[in-house]
């Protein structure tokens, strides 16, 4: 009997070491899909507004990897535009590259409408067609815009809102700015997922 008990110790402690050592999933609160600490979805070959199709395995040799879920006509998305040119002007030169992509199935939200848009808005960063909807439904993205941070390991270390408040001079937490700033720093993420807000992505039925 006390051998039992004692491979029942041995047990019990071996499963919290293994435990310990593997990287922690948290449980999201906002997201029903995806976790914090997971492993990124993957994309493969979706067309960009440069007339070229991108996957997530070129970004490589970026140290993280901002992805944006947006849209054309969502004014919300719309007033985020220059707080993402300038997040990408004050990051990119930090091993930092910012990806957009659009899911939505709404009219005006086309290649070729993205062109004129990127085009009209000075985007400086790719902005990717996913018209399969099958991205945004593997990370989980519900609104525009929806944001999801990816460390070194392309796992999960920040999702949801760029920051908490659609009015700029109203803004008081920068959720995205401080995510990225702490990994680059090599520190943890204080607040690693936040409510995302902005227009409903509508998913095709069957999708």
């Amino acid at each position: 009997m006390l051998q039992n008990v004692c491979l029942r110790t041995a047990l019990i402690v071996g499963l919290l070491i293994f435990a310990a050592n593997q990287s922690p999933l948290l449980a999201a609160k906002f997201n029903r899909v995806v976790e914090i600490g997971q492993q990124a979805p993957e994309w493969k070959a979706l067309p960009g507004i440069d007339g070229q199709k991108h996957g997530l395995a070129e970004l490589k040799a970026a140290k993280l990897v901002v992805v944006l879920f947006i849209r054309n006509n969502c004014p919300i998305a719309q007033a985020y535009e220059d707080r993402i040119r300038n997040f990408v002007e004050k990051f990119s030169s930090q091993g930092v590259a910012v990806v957009a992509i659009n899911v939505s199935a709404e009219q005006g939200e086309g290649l070729e409408q993205m062109q004129a848009r990127a085009k009209d808005r000075k985007y400086s960063f790719p902005y990717l067609r996913d018209e399969s909807q099958k991205i945004g439904q593997a990370y989980g993205a519900t609104n525009t815009p929806h944001v999801f941070v990816l460390d070194s390991q392309r796992r999960i270390a920040y999702m949801g809102a760029i920051d908490d408040n659609n009015k700029p001079k109203l803004v008081e937490e920068h959720f995205l700015v401080e995510a990225v700033t702490a990994l680059l720093a090599g520190k943890p993420v204080d607040n690693p997922e936040t409510l995302q807000r902005g227009c409903h992505i509508d998913y095709k039925a069957g999708q």
